[in-house]
């Protein structure tokens, strides 16, 4: 059985008279910590994690989320450095975010987070109004992208997008206007396509905001093996190959010496 470890976030501070404790946290409030504990744990892909099973304790707030130790060891690097640096600029893109998050919390509301695993030397990164743990800016610069793979989805009710399930990024999800959608023709869903678009990318890492993608222009794109096209360009090379030497050709190769 694979041994656990867990991440522990307690959140210290008032809600007006009232000491925070569990009974007067907002659901909202819980929504928000589930899900960015999630980006601190696995900040990529997330199909294939381990399980996360999750408690909520009282002092003031404890939310206690278990999973594979290898995780937590991990992590327990990343809050170190992060405690040694002052900074998250090296920080994968939503594990940034889940700190800036807190952050922003922190400065609102006048909360404490204090942040730690259940190893016996883990690192206690405390977050409050006191601490600017905010990405710079200039590192995010305006680029853009060509991305090709199968559209799985299109549309929406308030916010239109696509769907595009790549080799190289998983799934990304593209903003697009309604207007675009319906001028496309025939039905796109489970088809190749290649997507231009514009983003912010990374100056240094070179990683991808891939929840700034915008739609500027569908590309044909057709990556099925095409045997009528490779057959030309044999026959093709066939009448040109047929007028070299062999000898004279490989001696050329040698640059004229004799093996």
């Amino acid at each position: 059985m694979e041994k656990i470890g867990y991440l522990e976030i307690r959140i210290t501070g008032t809600k007006g008279n009232l000491e925070l404790k569990p009974d007067t946290l907002d659901i909202r409030e819980l929504m928000s910590v589930l899900e960015q504990s999630e980006n601190l744990l696995f900040p990529n892909e997330k199909k294939d994690r381990p399980i996360i099973s999750y408690q909520l304790e009282e002092g003031s707030v404890k939310h206690i989320f278990k999973t594979s130790i290898q995780a937590i060891i991990g992590f327990n690097a990343v809050i170190a450095q992060i405690d040694t640096t002052k900074n998250i600029d090296f920080l994968n893109l939503n594990t940034a975010k889940a700190i800036e998050s807190f952050q922003d919390t922190a400065l609102k509301k006048n909360f404490k987070f204090n942040i730690s695993t259940s190893l016996e030397e883990t690192t206690d990164l405390i977050i409050d109004r006191s601490t600017r743990f905010i990405r710079s800016e200039a590192l995010w610069a305006d680029a853009e992208f060509y991305f090709y793979g199968k559209i799985t989805d299109a549309g929406g009710k308030d916010k239109a997008n696509i769907h595009l399930l790549t080799e190289d990024y998983g799934t990304l999800t593209v903003d697009t206007s309604k207007d675009i959608l319906e001028q496309l023709e025939g039905n796109i869903l489970y088809k190749s396509f290649g997507i231009r678009a514009i983003g912010k990318q990374h100056s240094e890492t070179g990683e991808i905001d891939k929840k700034s993608l915008k739609f500027v222009e569908m590309v044909d794109y057709s990556p099925k093996y095409d045997q009528d096209y490779l057959k030309s360009l044999r026959t093709k090379a066939k009448g040109w190959l047929s007028q070299i030497n062999a000898d004279d050709w490989l001696n050329d190769i040698r640059g004229g010496y004799d093996t």
